[in-house]
C-alpha cells in the first residue's frame, strides 16, 4: 500500500459537540470529500454502522472507509472484556476492508468535558502503566490476528498526552501496539513527532495531520479552559494554516518508507471555518509537501 490521503468528517460535523455541523446532511459531507479528491474517509457519528448500508453509500461517492475512533476502557476492564465489547466495531471494519483500528483509552479522559480544564489530564502511576500496557498488548495482538493494524491514538485530555506518557506507553506495550501519530496532539502535548518517527518507525501505523495555533492553545490553557473551549476558539486548523512544518514531517515519513493513510483531521467550528475550503487547503499542502519529499 502506498500513501493515500483521507479525511475525517469531524470538520463538517463534530461528534463531541453535535451543535457544530449537526444539521449538515451526511450525503453533503461525502460529496464534498469526493469532489475535493480524497480517497477515503474515517467514521463519524452520522455514519450507519451496518456494512449493508455503509458499503453502498461510500461506493456511491467512490470512498473507502479508512477506519474510525474506538473508545476503549482498559483501565476499568480486562482485555478479554474489551475484546468482547469491540466486536461490532471490528466486524464493521473487516466488512468494509479497513486496514487500521484506531483505539484510544477514554475511561477517565477529560477531552469531552466542557467543565474540565486542560491541565486536569489524568496520569498513570508505574503499577497502572504495567497493567494498562499488558492489556493494550493483548488487545492489539488480537486485532493483529484479525488482519488489521492496531493504531493507538495519543490525545490531549487522555492518559497518553505528554512526552513522558508516551515514553511509558512505549516501554510497557509490545510491538503489535502501533500508533496513530497525530501531529496536532503531539505538538500541543509536548511530543516531538519527528523524533518519534525516527526512533520508533515500526510503531507508526497511521497518521493524522492537523495544524495548530499555539498562541490560542497557550492562552486558553493558562486560563484554565477546557479542550472543547480550545476547539471552539480555533487551536486546531488544517496543514498549511498553522505553525507546524509539514515539509519536515513528510521527509521523516519518507525516510522510514511509511505506507498507509495520511488523514486530515482538524476539528473547527464549521460556521467559522468552512470545512470544504479548509480541507482543500490541507490536502493541497500535504500533497505538495509529500511530493517534494518523494513520499508516494
Amino acid at each position: 500500500m502506498s500513501i493515500r490521503f483521507g479525511v475525517s468528517p469531524i470538520a463538517w460535523a463534530n461528534d463531541d459537540m453535535p451543535e457544530l455541523g449537526g444539521d449538515t446532511p451526511l450525503e453533503s459531507i461525502l460529496r464534498d470529500i469526493q469532489e475535493l479528491g480524497f480517497e477515503g474517509v474515517e467514521l463519524g457519528g452520522k455514519f450507519p454502522r451496518q456494512a449493508a448500508a455503509l458499503k453502498p453509500l461510500l461506493a456511491r461517492y467512490q470512498l473507502d472507509l479508512i477506519g474510525g475512533w474506538y473508545s476503549g476502557s482498559l483501565l476499568t476492564q480486562s482485555a478479554h472484556d474489551e475484546i468482547v465489547a469491540l466486536q461490532p466495531h471490528l466486524e464493521l471494519l473487516k466488512a468494509m476492508g479497513s486496514t487500521v483500528f484506531v483505539f484510544a483509552e477514554t475511561s477517565n479522559a477529560i477531552h469531552g468535558q466542557r467543565d474540565q480544564a486542560m491541565q486536569d489530564t489524568p496520569q498513570l502511576g508505574p503499577d497502572e502503566w504495567a497493567v494498562f500496557g499488558q492489556r493494550l498488548t493483548e488487545v492489539a495482538d488480537y486485532i493483529q490476528a484479525q488482519g488489521i493494524r492496531f493504531a493507538y491514538h495519543h490525545h490531549l485530555g487522555t492518559v497518553v498526552e505528554r512526552a513522558s506518557d508516551l515514553q511509558a506507553f512505549l516501554r510497557h506495550t509490545g510491538a503489535s501496539v502501533g500508533l496513530t501519530l497525530d501531529t496536532g496532539h503531539a505538538a500541543l502535548g509536548g511530543i516531538d513527532a519527528l523524533q518519534l518517527i525516527a526512533e520508533h518507525p515500526a510503531r507508526i501505523a497511521h497518521v493524522h495531520c492537523k495544524d495548530v495555533r499555539r498562541e490560542v492553545f497557550d492562552e486558553l490553557r493558562a486560563a484554565g479552559s477546557s479542550f472543547l473551549d480550545g476547539v471552539l476558539a480555533g487551536m486546531f486548523t488544517v496543514p498549511g494554516d498553522g505553525g507546524l512544518d509539514y515539509a519536515a514531517l513528510m521527509a521523516a515519513l519518507a525516510k522510514i518508507r511509511y505506507s498507509g493513510w495520511i488523514v486530515i483531521e482538524a476539528e473547527q467550528d464549521p460556521a467559522l471555518a468552512d470545512p470544504r475550503t479548509y480541507a482543500q487547503l490541507g490536502l493541497g499542502t500535504l500533497r505538495e509537501r509529500a511530493a517534494a519529499a518523494g513520499l508516494q
